[in-house]
């Protein structure tokens, strides 16, 4: 005969609660029993009855189990607590960076000139304020590299015009002038303006020898 599947439910009658009662209670006295054994574990267990009637099996002393499950539940109760804690505090800085996001995400729309309508004269004014700084320090920050560039550019110019010496000297090569003497450029055209030419147009003279 299959036996049908048992309703998790309060058997109403007494006789068969109390026989279901007595089976089960000593099935689980056994199981206990085995997973101590087993398993090499702590396992205490309590069952009263309807009537009040106690029913135990500890692999241990009864008192050192509830004593050490008493000691681990305080520190459940601590972790809990602590983490309660940790959790609520995390949702608070969530909160505080979500709005410092929403703050900086404003301020960014405003400096690109968006959503100016609903600025209050005040805070356009800060914005204002806000951009003529960044300004400043942007120019000062592009003065800085092109002095940084023209420092480099001399530098790089010094030691050409060294090497440019030291190949001058060492091939012997007259420096050109950078500047020509404005006297001494009148004075050679003077000198040339006084050589005297003769210019002769026929035969060549013939000369008698003596």
């Amino acid at each position: 005969m299959v036996r049908g599947k048992t309703q998790i439910k309060r058997i109403e009658n007494a006789t068969s609660r109390q026989v279901t009662f007595s089976k089960r209670r000593s099935g689980l006295l056994k199981k206990a029993f085995e997973l101590s054994v087993l398993c090499d574990a702590e396992v205490s267990l309590m069952v009263f009855s309807q009537k009040g009637k106690l029913y135990e099996f500890s692999s241990s002393s009864t008192n050192k189990t509830i004593e050490r499950y008493q000691k681990n539940d305080k520190n459940l109760r601590h972790d809990k607590i602590l983490l309660e804690q940790t959790t609520e505090h995390l949702k608070e800085e969530v909160a505080t960076m979500s709005r410092k996001l929403e703050l900086l995400e404003n301020s960014k729309r405003r400096i690109l000139g968006e959503d100016l309508d609903t600025c209050s004269i005040d805070e356009l004014e800060k914005v204002e304020e806000q951009l003529d700084r960044s300004l400043r320090n942007i120019r000062a920050r592009k003065n800085q590299l092109l002095r940084e560039q023209i420092a480099l550019l001399n530098d790089e110019e010094k030691v050409l015009m060294e090497k440019n010496a030291e190949l001058r000297k060492k091939y012997e090569v007259r420096p050109l002038p950078l500047f020509i003497d404005r006297q001494e450029e009148e004075h050679l055209q003077r000198q040339t303006m006084d050589v005297e030419t003769h210019l002769f147009i026929g035969p060549p003279e013939r000369r008698s020898s003596h």
